[in-house]
């Protein structure tokens, strides 16, 4: 799912459009990008034989707000090029331009979406779906953990997983997740979320809650992740290449919805148990909301 940044596409395609002294300053950096990512901008005109506004005018030309975000481009698109592996993305390699416009944005994002989704649905296991179902459904006590971006999909199962009338707990706190862990026994189940499988204090808890005798669930994006040595289910939602914060900000897409399979599959395992103990969760909070009112 990795693209780099297009940027020297970008150049070449604006190529035409551009004025003969911006035309000298693409052809420049076409032919020697690699060390342009580390000029200033005196130094690039200078190198190029133009003034800085010519710069400026070039950089604006590709849609590009500044010389700054310019040279970031630059950067990304070096570092991509010489090595992913110890390219550190803060976006998980959402390709977002600085040229692209807020319009764009929706079908960008859920065209994303859509591609994560589809990923996590091939990395899927029905078998390990359905055994995690029958763990969670049949648990004495259900402990969840999860830090960061992955508290949030956490979070979300364990307010589902109330709702179904299940015991269900989590700790905000990593350590007190961790000593939750230790207290619990072979009738329970430890549920584990961890997108990049590393994450030091999620991997410390689902470890010590199988040393503890309770079954483990792990979710997280692939089976060679350090985390699944732990796992005594492990659900994977795809994309093999993940960091530990690159991929966090959208990680909670596949993650959620495999939490929504595995509510809908809980539910499905004892349909009038679990619709009973929905109307009765409903019903304690039904007075919650405010009645529509006529204008």
């Amino acid at each position: 799912m990795y693209q780099a940044i297009p940027l020297m596409d970008r150049i070449k395609s604006k190529y035409s459009s551009l004025r003969p002294s911006e035309q000298k300053v693409a052809h420049y950096i076409l032919d020697h990008w690699e060390g342009c990512a580390q000029m200033t901008i005196s130094d690039l005109a200078e190198a190029v034989g133009v003034s800085q506004p010519t710069i400026i005018r070039f950089v604006q030309a590709l849609g590009i707000d500044g010389y700054r975000n310019f040279k970031y481009c630059l950067v990304r698109e070096n570092a991509t090029e010489q090595t992913e592996k110890n390219y550190f993305s803060p976006m998980a390699h959402f390709d977002l331009n600085p040229w692209e416009t807020l319009e764009q944005l929706p079908l960008k994002e859920t065209t994303f979406a859509r591609e994560l989704l589809e990923e996590a649905l091939k990395s899927l296991s029905v078998q390990e779906l359905s055994q995690a179902v029958k763990l969670i459904a049949s648990a004495k006590t259900i402990d969840i953990y999860g830090v960061e971006n992955s508290f949030t999909p956490a979070n979300d199962l364990l307010t589902k997983l109330t709702y179904l009338g299940l015991n269900s707990k989590m700790h905000t706190d990593t350590y007190l997740q961790q000593i939750s862990a230790a207290h619990l026994t072979k009738d329970d189940v430890a549920i584990a979320i961890s997108h990049s499988g590393r994450s030091k204090d999620t991997v410390k808890a689902i470890k010590q809650a199988k040393k503890a005798g309770a079954k483990t669930i792990v979710i997280t994006s692939a089976k060679t992740a350090v985390i699944t040595k732990y796992a005594d289910v492990c659900l994977c939602t795809g994309s093999e290449n993940s960091v530990i914060y690159g991929s966090a900000i959208f990680s909670r897409v596949p993650d959620i919805a495999l939490v929504d399979l595995l509510y809908m599959g809980i539910i499905l395992s004892d349909y009038e148990k679990f619709s009973k103990n929905l109307d009765k969760s409903g019903s304690v909070i039904a007075d919650r909301g405010y009645e529509e009112t006529p204008s």
